[in-house]
């Protein structure tokens, strides 16, 4: 039977609730230096917000190698009553030190296979998904190699595989290698940052592969998000892909916490919600952000 991995035990996919599926709690990179997510109280204070706000659920997408936390997770998800999936994986070559890639050389499947069967370090906290990345218009050295593992891992475990778009960019190349090259069926492939290379051909090719198109990082006036989202899902939902379709904030800096004077996990659900409510009806935009995600993570966990 087909569970959520969540960081206090697997549970029935129809028990994960409203859901973001694709945020962060705690996060770390060279590439971000001085704008961490490292502060536990914060973190709380965070989820305390999407609470409020009509939350039951998040889903953290940082790997491993970037500050994830996993040990602070279960006491989260207890103290605020948040669900909280952790995830695996292996970010662009950029977000690490050369010497952890090279130590991660030959044993990367591997890895991932024991965090999500037999538990992150000495925390307890068993992953639920896989997240790597791709990068602009193409697939380099690193993200072969990371996807070559990911796909190892998905078929000794059933994981799905969350993947970022550098940009949006490069979906139909990564369902080539997953789904074609690699045998991952499209429904265990999650495509991250849609909305941010909003050409609805490509959505609709990618949608046909039967993946999930996450639309990610709403609030960003750099990127082509919030005026074009509407339109985008509902052109999707009325090419029949409306079951397909994933919500979530994606809070990468400290500044864009809601805690911290940003937008924050709430957003999604004060302001997104509403607006695609008007766009789509209430009645799919309440399955994307409940059933879809428990579909999307739900695993037959071998």
């Amino acid at each position: 039977m087909s569970r959520v991995r969540t960081v206090l035990g697997d549970l029935p996919p129809e028990e994960l609730g409203v859901c973001d599926a694709h945020d962060h709690l705690f996060l770390s990179s060279p590439q971000l230096a001085g704008q961490e997510l490292d502060d536990t109280g914060a973190a709380r204070a965070e989820l305390a917000a999407f609470r409020a706000a009509g939350g039951a659920a998040v889903v953290q997408w940082t790997p491993h190698g970037m500050g994830r936390r996993a040990a602070d997770l279960p006491e989260l998800s207890r103290t605020t009553g948040v669900r909280l999936v952790c995830a695996t994986g292996l970010h662009q070559a950029a977000h690490y030190a050369p010497e952890l890639l090279d130590r991660l050389r030959g044993r990367l499947a591997g890895l991932f296979v024991s965090e999500l069967t037999d538990g992150i370090g000495t925390s307890g906290v068993r992953a639920g998904l896989i997240k790597v990345a791709g990068g602009f218009h193409a697939l380099d050295a690193h993200a072969r190699w990371t996807m070559t593992a990911a796909a190892e891992a998905h078929h000794a475990t059933g994981a799905p595989i969350a993947v970022h778009l550098e940009l949006g960019t490069g979906a139909l190349d990564v369902l080539d290698l997953l789904c074609g090259e690699l045998g991952v069926p499209g429904d265990r492939v999650i495509l991250g940052h849609l909305n941010r290379f909003p050409d609805p051909v490509v959505q609709r090719e990618a949608a046909g592969s039967g993946c999930w198109l996450a639309f990610d990082g709403p609030s960003r006036a750099h990127h082509a998000t919030d005026w074009r989202l509407p339109q985008a899902v509902r052109d999707l939902a009325d090419a029949g892909f409306g079951d397909r379709l994933l919500l979530g904030g994606d809070t990468v800096v400290a500044g864009a916490r809601s805690v911290d004077g940003g937008p924050g996990m709430p957003y999604l659900l004060r302001r997104v919600r509403p607006r695609l409510e008007a766009a789509l009806g209430a009645e799919l935009v309440r399955r994307v952000l409940t059933e879809h995600p428990g579909r999307a993570f739900a695993v037959d966990w071998k």
